[in-house]
């Protein structure tokens, strides 16, 4: 369970901005032409028949590699890193992702050819730094590809990648057409690999289904709040920091960098350059490092503090006075979630007292049900955040410039 704060001045908003976004996302959902909206409940039927797969997958393999990069992994390790302390028979996961060669030769270091599952993921089937890694591997490892059990493969329905995977009898699973790759940890992307490694997906599904319906019966409008906010004021706040307090938000918050940067970084229908700038900090580790350009730096940033209230390592520090070290013992006795607790407590109120706009997000605890709605919370918030802004939420126009320019070097030679 999850509560939500809004610390910003919300009497200058409008309720026809209010109604507008709203009425945008409903329209969009109520359309079909975007997909994610309807993930919660589609994807349950999938969950439920790779649960009868798990027992031979569980059998035979330790660990899954996961051959994606962008949408196709950063929400997969999210979710990991979140339920990962909760869920430590989970099998491991291993991420090939960029095409640095360095990280390629580490990550396969750790495959045992056969105790591995490959699961290879793109949206377009395409995506040349992902099959490129797999052609690595196909031939490091000497994969059998025909029939093999120990290849899947996620992409949309007709995708080249798609048609390699039928042309030998791989097992595949289609990723919607109306849902982008950004958006689609709830699909195919995220719970193939999630639930064959253990983790329980059909409670991530429920707890996005709820918040989902909540939000439609208008017991969310604190999102619109605070969607309206960041649009109207995004000239004079351009800058959006999510400060989480705790390691395993890490992913989450690149996961979110994705989301919102890619998004919501457009140009308008007067080709006016919009967007809202992410940028992804850890509590305590990065009040020692960005907090000083947050309070004493431009007023140009708006900030989300992010918070686990009950944690489920109890934790002391002890009841131990050291000779000159007696200044850290006032907290002598507590339990290191209090403190950082604490700490997150009174860094939100120092950047309050500097006049920055701060929005709370708290977990009672971390569970898979809570999981599931912040990731409806910040998709839902992406898209009435680029609904307001008059945007197309869901191209990437900027990024294919770059795939066409990087096709042109090698066609060169």
């Amino acid at each position: 369970m999850l509560t939500y704060s809004n610390h910003f001045d919300t009497q200058t908003l409008e309720a026809e901005i209010l109604e507008k976004g709203f009425a945008a996302v409903k329209r969009e959902a109520d359309s079909g032409e975007i997909g994610y909206y309807h993930l919660p409940l589609s994807s349950q039927p999938l969950v439920e028949e790779l649960k009868t797969l798990y027992y031979d997958i569980d059998r035979r393999f330790n660990t899954i590699a996961i051959i994606g990069i962008g949408g196709s992994s950063l929400g997969i390790k999210a979710i990991e890193r979140l339920l990962r302390p909760n869920t430590p028979n989970a099998k491991k996961l291993i991420y090939l992702e960029n095409s640095d060669p360095i990280s390629i030769m580490s990550e396969m270091k750790q495959i045992d050819k056969f105790r591995t599952l490959f699961v290879v993921i793109s949206k377009s089937g395409g995506t040349v730094e992902t099959l490129s890694i797999f052609k690595r591997l196909i031939v490091s490892f000497e994969l059998p590809l025909e029939n093999s059990d120990q290849i899947f493969v996620v992409s949309d329905e007709d995708s080249i990648l798609s048609r390699f995977a039928d042309e030998h009898k791989l097992r595949r699973f289609v990723i919607p057409a109306n849902v982008g790759g950004r958006f689609s940890v709830l699909s195919a992307v995220g719970m193939v690999p999630l639930t064959l490694a253990g983790f329980d997906t059909a409670s991530i599904l429920s707890g996005a289904q709820t918040f989902l319906n909540q939000f439609w019966n208008r017991q969310e409008d604190h999102m619109l709040q605070k969607a309206a906010f960041y649009v109207t004021h995004s000239e004079a706040y351009p800058m959006n920091v999510l400060f989480a307090y705790s390691d395993t938000f890490e992913e989450f918050g690149k996961w979110v960098v994705q989301i919102w940067g890619e998004s919501l970084g457009k140009r308008n229908a007067q080709g006016s350059r919009v967007g809202l700038t992410p940028i992804s900090l850890i509590g305590s580790v990065d009040q020692h490092s960005f907090l000083q350009l947050i309070i004493e730096g431009p007023l140009n940033k708006t900030v989300t503090f992010m918070h686990i209230e009950h944690s489920e390592e109890h934790l002391m520090i002890p009841e131990l006075s050291l000779k000159h070290l007696e200044k850290s013992d006032f907290v002598n006795g507590k339990s290191f979630n209090d403190l950082i607790n604490a700490q997150c407590h009174a860094t939100m109120q120092s950047v309050l007292q500097s006049g920055v706009s701060v929005d709370e997000i708290a977990w009672k605890q971390i569970d898979e049900a809570s999981v599931g709605e912040l990731i409806l919370y910040y998709e839902l918030l992406t898209s009435l955040s680029g609904a307001l802004f008059e945007i197309n939420t869901y191209d990437q126009p900027g990024v294919e410039i770059g795939k066409q320019i990087l096709a042109g070097y090698f066609q060169k030679g």
